[in-house]
């Protein structure tokens, strides 16, 4: 029996299995079974040939943004509109068979747009290329899911259960669960918190079926046996994702308005180019990025060319950024904008800076 099969039988047993008290122990460790299975499928194959042409995409830029969807939802046109690269677009399926990267210019900032081949179902498998996509998709720091606003939600179920599979977790933070292996002296199950979904007996048995025998586990939270199993394996990547609904234009106001209203959704329309200011405004606070300015002594500050920083940076990051050396020769820094009581305001290298800041660094 292969992989494959294996899956497919314990996907069948789970959708069997009634959840009740009784069977908890039971499906904790078919989850248990079943992430090791697609952590095996995912593993390259040692006859595996040449890698696949396009995929290899060097990361620049600012911020990575992977565009991933099902074939003819308007990918290859959105990249073509946002950004000076041509995408071949047609009317039929499957036109992008390689990844085609483009850059979005915004704020002064280089965004990496990634136009991947469309995804179609079974893709996690490695159907149709999938697997290509979908690890290009785990290297970017925003997914945009691109989805046909005409065929409902069914497009946007069977996208998030394909990255669910490869472990790729949307809009969901890492479970806050401490997790350590030892080399000996069994189980140390401690919990800050009461726990509903999960027991130190399932822990246990979830343990086994990855052969740990030794280990430090402390619950944070109140976690489910999915989020513990995804803390054990350790691959997973958890990355903000908007979902963009293309050809509003065809759909009445009443369902735009719906879909408008969902989480982490924007409605736009390539056709007749609806939206899409809102759309990379709403992007560039998804990448969290800010744009910092420098000024001279004595001179005015250089609006023309901003240093792109994630938000959170400090000075000592603004530092690295122009140069390696100018944090070990820092004596202070005067900062306007914002993240300051009054401006100019000398601060150390500790200050966090906010979005369109301007620092002038004094060095010893």
């Amino acid at each position: 029996m292969g992989i494959l099969e294996k899956i497919a039988e314990i996907e069948k047993e789970i959708s069997r299995t009634q959840k009740n008290k009784a069977t908890e122990y039971h499906l904790g460790l078919l989850k248990a079974k079943l992430a090791k299975y697609r952590a095996q499928l995912l593993e390259p194959s040692k006859s595996a040939g040449a890698k696949g042409e396009g995929f290899d995409v060097m990361k620049s830029g600012d911020a990575r943004v992977a565009l991933i969807g099902f074939p003819s939802v308007g990918k290859s046109t959105f990249l073509s509109l946002m950004t000076s690269t041509a995408s071949e677009a047609a009317s039929y399926e499957f036109t992008t068979l390689t990844c085609i990267p483009g850059v979005i210019e915004y704020k002064g900032a280089n965004i990496q747009l990634l136009d991947l081949p469309g995804i179609i179902e079974g893709a996690a498998q490695g159907k149709g290329r999938g697997r290509q996509v979908i690890a290009v998709a785990r290297t970017a720091d925003v997914v945009i899911m691109m989805l046909d606003a005409t065929k409902g939600d069914v497009q946007r179920a069977l996208l998030e259960k394909e990255l669910e599979s490869v472990g790729i977790r949307l809009n969901r933070t890492k479970p806050n669960i401490y997790f350590k292996p030892k080399k000996g002296g069994g189980l140390s199950y401690n919990s800050t918190v009461p726990l509903t979904h999960c027991s130190e007996k399932l822990v246990q048995l979830i343990l086994h079926e990855y052969k740990i025998f030794n280990a430090e586990v402390l619950f944070r939270e109140d976690s489910t046996p999915d989020e513990f199993i995804d803390v054990i394996v350790g691959n997973r990547v958890y990355m903000p994702c908007l979902y963009v609904y293309n050809k509003v234009d065809q759909i009445s106001i009443e369902e735009v308005n719906r879909l408008a209203l969902r989480p982490h959704s924007v409605v736009i329309s390539c056709g007749m180019k609806l939206n899409l200011d809102y759309l990379l405004e709403t992007l560039w606070e998804y990448l969290a990025l800010i744009c910092i300015y420098t000024k001279k002594r004595g001179e005015r500050p250089d609006f023309n060319d901003a240093i792109i920083m994630r938000r959170g940076a400090s000075v000592e990051h603004v530092c690295h950024r122009i140069h390696r050396t100018l944090a070990s020769q820092f004596k202070y820094a005067l900062v306007w904008g914002t993240s300051t009581k009054y401006s100019p305001q000398r601060v150390g290298l500790t200050h966090i800076m906010e979005h369109e800041d301007v620092i002038q660094i004094v060095k010893k």
